[in-house]
């Protein structure tokens, strides 16, 4: 945590607090970099291509003209390169020319951004009306990812604009969410929602408080008490009363997630950048899809087509020709140049034709800087996820607002940052986390949860919700026997103590891991026998869904392998019922049952990042039906909250030693 404690007396306390955070923005652009350069600089193409960083060879298959008279490549790798990669939908990426004789840091290169990836195709938008002479000239090509710039310079930008505003909408805000000045609320009636609903009181109270903000609101969404319905509410409740909003998440996933939403509540939305799912729904509200369909569209293509039979006849006229076919030659180029000129101003009338008419628009953080949508302010900006987002990364849309409602849980994961130092010195603490300390009254809990069994819940709400969370009747009492009664009698979670069996943990020093691979035995043993009176066949229609979960890779990659060799597990994680891996691969997901393997198990008593208590409140709270634990209660008790854990789980009568299980 910083050093640097917000004092409100201090005229200055906002200005040093942001200067901090600008600082520690840079410590983390550093250590990407660094990071990056590390893994790339010395890898020849063959390693980068098993780290997922590069499709090597490519041959482009097809050649577009895109916004802005932009060529834009479909490159496709060789089908029998199916192995796992890191392209996607908006990062940045160059071609590459794999010139002989010439070192790696010397090839050819043509940038551009990422719009679509398909399994052995993905099209790259260049920055570059033609193409260079060596992509034409027949050698091998290939596609990198290269570092992100962008985001910094954006992030740093916003961070700039917030430390400068004075006297202004912005300036107001900054104060607001950093608790230099008091939020304002307009009394909350409740004949003002208009949209029905099925939510409950604390989810309606929520959006009253979303719509009696002047300043700031939070919907504090615990696990499974339904923030994503409460939040398309809010929104569905403010387009009634404002002509344009802006939904942001920091990830593609949970933006992709609320543009679905709203369009199945028939909401005019479109999503800007490019969606990570492709789902018809989804495309269809896409800036690129809405343009295909407006009414002067064709119009734009036939120019586009025009200007490029142009620039084609205009490239026929190569050698031994006269001053008369010269002129030709320029005139149309000319021609081609001023009917593109013309193509691109179009294409902007329709752009923006359809933002002046759109209800809500929808794209990640950076994302707001968007060319297309940049000069566009909003009465409200809603940021979803709001828990998991660099505080730079808020103040982006923040910039553009005169309103903000913030969404999320700072008791489960916080973002990830890769500087150790950074992390330590503050960045981890978002600006929701911020706000929700130093303002409590912008906030509304959503109490009611539809995920878990009581006593799943029980623990996570004493120790992160104050204990206010309620199991809803529909998953009270629902444990596995309440799914099927050949699982009778069962307990909703449990405790599996390998204390006393000498399962002590491994260190893998390369990787600075963990594995405990007797552990990991044991929970597996144990799932496949709790697994033992299921017959799918008997419910098609509602499989069971079982999710495995470790603290270190290196306990992942050990499960993953001795799943493997077990014919009835390895079945279920071939019909995809079963799935292994970090917390933080399952943030956002649930599964009917969850088995957690703590791993440690040392003399000192030491447990590692097992100490980030919120990783525990994400994993324990993914459970639907059964949560399954085991770990050794000699190294986990040293800490208050595991010690708290077992207590609790005692008293509800899930404590089993593992000696049980040997019986």
């Amino acid at each position: 945590m910083s050093d640097l404690t917000f004092t409100p007396s201090d005229p200055y306390a906002l200005e040093k607090e942001l200067r901090h955070v600008q600082a520690l923005m840079q410590l983390e652009q550093k250590e990407d970099l660094e990071q990056f350069k590390l893994k790339n600089a010395k890898a020849s193409i063959a390693e980068r291509q098993q780290r997922g960083l590069t499709w090597y060879p490519v041959t482009i298959t097809k050649e577009d003209i895109g916004f802005g008279g932009k060529i834009v490549l479909e490159l496709e790798r060789p089908a029998g390169q199916q192995g796992l990669h890191l392209f996607q939908v908006g990062k940045n990426a160059s071609l590459f020319g794999n010139v002989s004789g010439r070192a790696a840091t010397d090839r050819p290169t043509l940038s551009g951004v990422i719009t679509s990836v398909r399994r052995n195709k993905l099209l790259l938008a260049t920055t570059k009306e033609d193409l260079p002479d060596w992509v034409l000239e027949g050698g091998k090509l290939g596609i990198d990812l290269t570092f992100d710039e962008v985001s910094y310079r954006e992030m740093d930008y916003a961070l700039g604009k917030v430390m400068g505003a004075y006297g202004d909408r912005l300036a107001e805000l900054r104060d607001v969410l950093l608790g230099a000045k008091e939020a304002r609320f307009r009394d909350e009636k409740v004949e003002d929602l208009y949209y029905p609903s099925p939510l409950n009181e604390s989810q309606l109270a929520a959006v009253r408080h979303v719509m009696a903000a002047q300043d700031v609101a939070i919907i504090h969404g615990p696990p499974g008490t339904g923030k994503t319905t409460t939040l398309v509410q809010a929104i569905l409740e403010t387009i009634r009363r404002e002509r344009r909003v802006l939904v942001c998440a920091p990830s593609n996933t949970a933006v992709d997630l609320l543009t679905e939403k709203l369009a199945e509540r028939g909401v005019n939305v479109i999503r800007m950048g490019n969606p990570s799912r492709v789902s018809d729904l989804l495309l269809e509200h896409t800036l690129d899809a809405q343009v295909f369909a407006h009414k002067s569209y064709n119009e734009l293509r036939s120019m586009r087509q025009t200007a490029e039979q142009y620039r084609e006849m205009a490239g026929k006229y190569v050698r031994n020709f006269g001053y008369e076919e010269q002129q030709q030659r320029r005139q149309l180029k000319e021609d081609a140049r001023l009917l593109f000129q013309q193509a691109d101003d179009l294409e902007r009338y329709i752009t923006e034709d359809l933002l002046e008419q759109v209800q809500v628009i929808t794209c990640t953080l950076v994302g707001a800087s968007n060319r297309n949508i940049r000069h566009l302010t909003y009465e409200t900006v809603f940021i979803d996820e709001a828990a998991q987002a660099l505080e730079p990364g808020c103040w982006i849309p923040i910039a553009k607002a005169k309103r903000v409602v913030l969404a999320g849980d700072h008791h489960q994961l916080p973002p990830t940052v890769k500087s150790e130092k950074a992390a330590r010195d503050g960045l981890r603490e978002t600006l929701f986390e911020k706000c929700i300390k130093r303002q409590p009254a912008t906030a509304r809990m959503l109490t009611v949860q539809y995920r878990m069994h009581e006593q799943i819940m029980e623990f996570n709400s004493e120790q992160f919700y104050d204990g206010q969370l309620v199991a809803h009747d529909t998953v009270r009492h629902a444990g596995l026997d309440a799914y099927d009664l050949s699982f009778a009698p069962d307990l909703p979670v449990e405790f599996l103590d390998t204390a006393g069996f000498g399962f002590q943990e491994i260190t893998i020093p390369e990787s600075r891991s963990t594995a405990n691979p007797e552990e990991a035995d044991l929970l597996l043993k144990r799932l496949a026998q709790l697994l033992e009176p299921y017959d799918p066949a008997e419910h098609e229609e509602d499989l069971l869904t079982i999710g495995v979960i470790a603290p270190y890779r290196a306990q992942i990659n050990y499960l993953k392998d001795a799943i493997e060799g077990n014919d009835e597990l390895a079945g279920l994680m071939e019909h995809r019922m079963l799935s292994v891996g970090t917390v933080d691969s399952f943030q956002g997901q649930e599964r009917d049952i969850i088995a957690i393997t703590l791993t440690r198990s040392n003399s000192h008593g030491e447990i590692g990042f097992l100490s980030d208590i919120r990783r525990m409140n994400v994993g324990m709270t993914r459970a639907r039906k059964k949560l399954l634990l085991v770990g050794d209660s000699s190294t986990l008790s040293a800490h208050p909250f595991f010690k708290a854990m077992l207590e609790y789980i005692e008293r509800i009568g899930g404590y089993r030693s593992a000696w049980e299980l040997q019986d």
